[in-house]
């Protein structure tokens, strides 16, 4: 193995230190730092999104796309045969079941499949979506941008979802900085479903250490993910809590790490290449 190629190796530039020294200097070292917010803000301004929370990890952030569904026990929701397997974790601490459709040679979740499922396999009622072999409402679909290659989220596609009421959640983890061309308009893919999620891991195209981030046009949603990442707190002075949360907000240093990383993506995009 003296010849190993990386799947993707950090770069760092220096600055980082800075604003982990600033961290150190405010001893605001856990969640909800002023480097979260600015971190969120730059992403969402990158992204073209009206929301963004940032999480731990990427995982977290997939489990609590799914939970913001509000699934019931044993819902199903499709995902692509190949991923990695923090896709399929997140509909399992949901207590949904996946349903897996194959992928195309790009390791991307064939879309015609799809349709060609949706249409053949499952049925309407009440206006839910449910699949004639278990009987189960399907209630959302991960797409999983593998390596960064987008998945072809056509307009037949995003219709044949939206007939069903299937909320689509786009595995953004890998494809920081890629981008579709629709109708001479450049998108960022995470806000061309109802949901996207973001991983700022040590092998991501941009790092954090750990990390991750929710992106939404949906302002349900991404106050819901907010409330839930954050111990579902209604009053933090009394500790009320009415819903099970969960603590999963990015801390401080990570979110200093990452605003640092952020200013050097195009450094980094073209490393990457290279």
């Amino acid at each position: 193995m003296k010849n190993k190629i990386k799947l993707s190796e950090p770069y760092f530039f220096g600055d980082e230190k800075i604003n982990i020294k600033n961290c150190f200097s405010d001893k605001w070292i856990s969640a909800s730092g002023k480097f979260n917010f600015i971190f969120e803000k730059r992403i969402k301004k990158l992204i073209n999104s009206r929301y963004a929370i940032s999480c731990i990890n990427c995982t977290s952030a997939l489990q609590l796309s799914v939970r913001i569904l509000n699934p019931s026990p044993g819902d199903e929701i499709i995902v692509p045969s190949i991923t990695f397997i923090s896709t399929v974790n997140s509909v399992i601490y949901n207590n949904c079941s996946p349903v897996f459709l194959d992928c195309n040679p790009d390791y991307l979740i064939d879309i015609d499949n799809v349709i060609s499922f949706l249409k053949t396999n499952t049925f309407l009622k009440k206006g839910f979506c449910y699949n004639k072999k278990s009987k189960k409402k399907i209630i959302s679909i991960i797409v999983v941008h593998t390596f960064g290659n987008l998945v072809n989220l056509n307009k037949s596609f995003l219709r044949e979802c939206k007939k069903r009421n299937i909320k689509i959640i786009e595995d953004a983890a890998e494809s920081l900085g890629s981008y579709y061309l629709i109708n001479k308009r450049i998108r960022h893919p995470g806000v061309i479903g109802d949901i996207g999620c973001l991983s700022f891991n040590g092998n991501k195209i941009i790092t954090s250490g750990g990390g991750g981030m929710i992106v939404t046009n949906n302002k349900a949603y991404a106050q819901k993910a907010f409330y839930l990442s954050n111990q579902a707190k209604d009053n933090s002075d009394y500790f009320v809590h009415n819903e099970v949360g969960f603590n999963f907000r990015m801390s401080n240093l990570h979110a200093a790490v990452g605003v640092k990383q952020l200013e050097n993506l195009r450094k980094i995009s073209l490393k990457k290449k290279n």
